[in-house]
């Protein structure tokens, strides 16, 4: 098992990653306020892997019970979030009770703000089972729904007690799931760090065939490249906006299409490709570069080009964004491989060309 803390005082916690960690029923215990607990999860991960989760629990005389919820983005509202609060109050639950997230970044992401708002806070475990949840959305405390109009709009920041990544949850990952992950893998090299992002250009195959070892690392590195920026800036008030590169063209592709059709994972790729098309066009990245970052995209099995939806329809959609600050739109780019930046006085005809020429066909 590895493990590394995210030190923030006293929400400081820990991130377990290994194989086997759901079956561990002494993690579970070591941050409970008392013994009761509700698993909460998805009509497709439960049947997997629920009743490995509440034997562990039972093995430690944790009491406990299980609330599925429907599965996929399209889920991640007010109605479904809503299911949460009706299972909690109609057992009664009180605040010393732990929530448990199991699942990937839907289930994190709305467990994390049914337990930030449920009787004004109650504790919560993390227990990601996607690759992309494993070294993205359980750590750092972020925590939404999706809006009609903008995803993750709604939302609060509220950290876990305990990350547990069991990489045994992978083998059952889809492939496109795995590869949706790696976007957000690819993502820590881009912004900072050159060292990780040589490696996955190395190792990507290894990646993509289920490496145990080589997934455990990935999986350490972008932990603890996340958890670093947030010791740093708990609340995005800074440096934590680099976390976002991709992001901001990638949600208006998830927006525009509607929640779901395009994985989180795939709309960031193609996003961070608008990026540095755009980091390019403003003097930061050259055709080298970009040709690599690609290159690497690429060879993850990601998208290259994003949806045709119309330039203004993306420019409309990118205005909704968390970043925009006194009407300006702030992106992240990147000023070279491994150095991110938020800028927010790119020209926005420099900004149009750069989705103009990464989507669609040609």
């Amino acid at each position: 098992m590895r493990s590394l803390n995210v030190a923030l005082d006293e929400r400081a916690y820990d991130i377990h990653i290994g194989r086997g960690l759901i079956d561990r029923g002494d993690l579970f215990a070591s941050v409970l306020k008392r013994k009761r607990a509700v698993v909460i999860s998805n009509e497709v991960v439960a049947p997997l892997y629920a009743s490995r989760v509440l034997a562990a629990l039972d093995s430690v005389g944790v009491a406990h019970q299980l609330v599925v919820l429907p599965d996929g983005e399209i889920h991640k509202d007010w109605p479904t979030l809503n299911l949460i609060f009706d299972a909690l109050l109609g057992a009664r639950v009180e605040r010393s009770t732990t929530l448990i997230a199991l699942g990937g970044g839907v289930i994190g992401d709305m467990v994390g703000f049914a337990a930030a708002t449920y009787q004004r806070g109650v504790p919560f475990i993390q227990v990601p089972t996607t690759l992309l949840s494993q070294v993205d959305s359980s750590v750092g405390g972020k925590t939404a729904i999706n809006h009609p109009l903008g995803k993750n709009m709604i939302g609060a920041f509220y950290q876990p007690k305990l990350v547990l990544a069991d990489i045994d949850t992978l083998d059952t990952l889809p492939d496109r799931e795995l590869k949706a992950g790696l976007a957000e893998v690819i993502k820590y090299g881009l912004i900072r760090d050159r060292e990780f992002f040589d490696w996955l250009e190395i190792n990507m195959p290894r990646l993509l065939a289920r490496d145990t070892e080589a997934l455990a690392f990935a999986i350490e590195r972008s932990c603890r490249n996340k958890a670093e920026v947030v010791i740093e800036d708990e609340t995005e008030a800074g440096v934590r906006a680099h976390l976002n590169l991709g992001h901001t063209f990638g949600h208006a592709i998830e927006t525009g299409l509607g929640y779901g059709e395009w994985l989180h994972g795939e709309a960031v790729a193609a996003g961070t490709l608008m990026a540095a098309e755009l980091s390019r066009r403003l003097g930061w990245l050259n055709d080298a570069d970009v040709a690599r970052i690609r290159r690497i995209h690429d060879a993850a099995g990601l998208a290259l080009r994003g949806p045709k939806m119309g330039v203004e329809r993306y420019l409309e959609l990118m205005s909704h964004d968390k970043k925009v600050e006194a009407g300006k739109l702030r992106l992240v780019l990147l000023k070279r491989i491994g150095e991110a930046t938020v800028f927010g006085d790119a020209p926005v005809a420099d900004i149009a060309a750069s989705i103009e020429r990464c989507c669609g066909d040609a």
